[in-house]
């Protein structure tokens, strides 16, 4: 049955949500023991990391770009990506600090965006985000499996450590780049006030 016009137009916005919906599902996986969690989780997880692509995916192809979906995307993946990482924290898959890092970044990334939003800047995605997502993806997957992975455990720690040097320097890069356009534009539209006169400088004349 061909999709309707109004539900093809909600399709993105739909995809974005049952990505956070299944944050939930996945964190209750990857804290359960149970035989086989490591690959229910996997597959939980890249689900979910799918529906991030498709609903972008769509939205540019078919021109379905909107005001709520702006919002809701990154804020999905930033759950989604946070309550990996944090549960994977609790495992004893991943340290503490390097998490806290990540997240941090994230969220102050996400402060920026919204505040160069309100002031109508877009700062458009860089390759260094977009490989920071992949990167943040694949450190995630091997960490879920890492129990299993055996003598390639060492693989997942090479991942993480390359999504935590990736997370830092397009994080360092987004600020760079939101200095240079929100804060230079700012100043451009305030120019310095004119010199006083002498008269004004000295009112006992």
């Amino acid at each position: 049955m061909p999709l309707t016009e109004q539900k093809l137009l909600n399709l993105p916005n739909i995809l974005t949500s049952i990505r956070i919906l299944l944050v939930p599902l996945l964190v209750v996986v990857l804290l359960t023991e149970f035989e086989g969690k490591e690959l229910v989780g996997l597959a939980v997880f890249l689900l979910a990391a799918l529906t991030d692509f498709l609903d972008g995916f769509i939205a540019r192809r078919r021109g379905l770009v909107t005001r709520l979906g702006k919002l809701l995307d990154p804020a999905a993946d930033k759950i989604l990506t946070s309550a990996a990482f944090i549960s994977l924290v609790e495992m004893g898959s991943a340290p503490a600090w390097i998490v806290v890092v990540i997240v941090a970044r994230e969220f102050a990334v996400s402060t920026l965006r919204t505040v160069s939003a309100s002031q109508q800047v877009v700062i458009a995605a860089s390759w260094s985000g977009k490989v920071k997502t992949v990167s943040q993806v694949i450190a995630i997957s091997l960490l879920i499996l890492r129990q299993i992975l055996g003598e390639f455990q060492h693989l997942a720690v090479v991942a993480l450590w390359a999504a935590l040097i990736l997370s830092v320097y397009s994080g360092i890069d987004y600020g760079v780049r939101y200095a240079r356009q929100v804060v230079g534009s700012a100043e451009a539209q305030d120019p310095p006030s004119a010199p006083q006169s002498a008269a004004e400088d000295n009112p006992n004349g």
